[in-house]
């Protein structure tokens, strides 16, 4: 028994039945040993959907570190980045609402490239690769959005729930990410560096700049 074989036991629940057909017991029924035994690894439901986001993030964490120096173009990595985490939204579609709603790593992150290691892994690839600054998170707030709205549709049509929870999910005192911000960042220069702009809300702005490029792409459709 360990965290990771509960963590990966549970997610194999989800994949099947949803979040809400995942609980101690029937986790520890697939295990083979009483409930109880798994609160020495586990805080409850809480812990066990936070561990199946980290286990998530960390194999994304993992392949996009991998392909990086494989990339010959910046917009190669990015079409490696999207196709990665549009792996998971195909792989776990009833576990990728997780990924996509629930608490980032910080405030100023954004799901689904939501942890410290991935957003890391984004901006050092654009920054090498001749982004200033400003480019390099303009770039991760437009890829963040797309992604979003495009996987979270994806995983609704392969049968995804989006609707919340009945009861609470706690069960227990689990270690949620919350919004105060201080997210110890000695694993990521580059998400300190440019944590103040990451920071910055600009939603109003990105939301004129996503309408009109639809409406750019349905009049170029329109007028061939």
């Amino acid at each position: 028994m360990s965290r990771d074989l509960i963590v990966s036991t549970a997610l194999a629940q989800v994949d099947r039945s949803g979040t809400q057909g995942l609980s101690m017991r029937s986790l520890a029924q697939e295990l083979g040993v009483e409930a109880m035994s798994l609160y020495r690894y586990v805080h409850g439901k809480e812990d066990l959907l936070e561990g199946i986001i980290a286990s998530l993030m960390t194999d994304l964490t993992a392949r996009l570190e991998a392909a990086e120096p494989e990339a010959e173009h910046w917009q190669g990595f990015l079409q490696t980045v999207a196709q990665e985490v549009r792996r998971i939204a195909t792989d776990h579609p009833l576990a990728f609402p997780l990924v996509a709603t629930r608490h980032p790593a910080a405030p100023w992150l954004r799901p689904p490239l939501r942890s410290i290691e991935v957003v890391d892994t984004f901006l050092g690839a654009l920054t090498r690769n001749g982004f200033t600054d400003q480019q390099a998170v303009d770039a991760y707030r437009a890829f963040s959005s797309f992604l979003l709205g495009q996987l979270l549709l994806e995983s609704v049509i392969r049968g995804a729930e989006m609707s919340p929870p009945e009861e609470p999910l706690d069960e227990g005192s689990a270690a949620i990410p919350e919004g105060d911000g201080v997210t110890p960042l000695d694993v990521a220069p580059e998400v300190r560096r440019l944590r103040a702009l990451l920071s910055e809300d600009r939603t109003d702005e990105e939301f004129e700049i996503s309408l009109e490029a639809l409406l750019d792409r349905l009049e170029r459709a329109l007028s061939q």
